[in-house]
């Protein structure tokens, strides 16, 4: 399987045909994974933990401010008990907590409700332990042996996270260019690069006013093989933001 990294959206966006068409062809041109690791930008907590493995755990509806039928939505993935013990494997040695009252994330069920309608995929969401670029590489590369098991690990953030730019539409150039310089970082599989986004890149002011949402990217290439070359399965600006969506081999 491939690593990826999807900027994920606001509840509404389930709504947006385009988006969910394109999260869904995405989807259908991969194998169909055994199972599924996502790390969000909504989910911090040290040490690395993981969400419930039950089948059918309830979602986590993390937001306010939307319309009350988001909270309503479904996503009843099945037993993701097996991944989570091997989740623990790998993390180790120190045991890795299980949070059995905690569902997916928006972060996590957006996306994986448009690529993965079914819901017929187990599951499991791991925190970030840090927003520390170097310590999410490492996370992706300690996952990186469960891609040749068939499980897709996918990092969920947003490639440009600016509310700025909403009311201030002439801030655009800032994303824009943080976006181009993404992409050209992730051409070269310039993991360095990356991880010093805050220092390298054009535009991050504007772009990340804060981390969560850019560093889940680093979880995807620390679990890619060669992050050279990354594909980029969604490109386009929404509102001002980039809505960029990668795959990594």
């Amino acid at each position: 399987m491939p690593s990826l990294f999807v900027s994920h959206g606001a509840p509404f966006t389930l709504d947006d045909s385009r988006w969910l068409g394109e999260l869904f062809d995405w989807g259908q041109s991969l194998p169909k994974p055994r199972a599924i690791v996502v790390v969000s930008a909504h989910w911090e907590q040290a040490p690395a933990a993981m969400s419930a493995s039950a089948a059918g755990t309830p979602l986590y509806y993390d937001f306010s401010g939307f319309h009350p039928r988001y909270k309503t939505l479904p996503y009843a993935t099945p037993d993701a008990t097996d991944l989570a013990r091997r989740l623990s494997g790998l993390l180790g040695p120190a045991p890795v907590h299980e949070f059995t009252d905690r569902g997916l994330d928006h972060g996590a069920f957006i996306p994986l409700m448009a690529m993965y309608p079914a819901a017929d995929i187990p599951v499991v969401q791991l925190s970030m332990p840090s927003l520390e670029p170097t310590a999410l590489l490492d996370l992706g590369a300690r996952l990186r042996s469960l891609r040749e098991e068939g499980v897709l690990v996918l990092g969920s953030g947003f490639m440009t996270h600016s509310f700025a730019v909403f009311r201030h539409p002439e801030l655009a150039a800032a994303t824009t260019a943080f976006d181009e310089w993404a992409v050209d970082a992730l051409a070269r599989g310039d993991a360095d690069a990356l991880a010093d986004y805050r220092v390298k890149a054009p535009g991050v002011a504007v772009a990340h006013p804060t981390a969560e949402h850019f560093v889940p990217l680093l979880v995807a290439v620390g679990a890619a093989d060669d992050p050279a070359g990354a594909v980029s399965a969604i490109d386009r600006m929404v509102m001002g933001n980039s809505t960029r969506s990668v795959q990594l081999a």
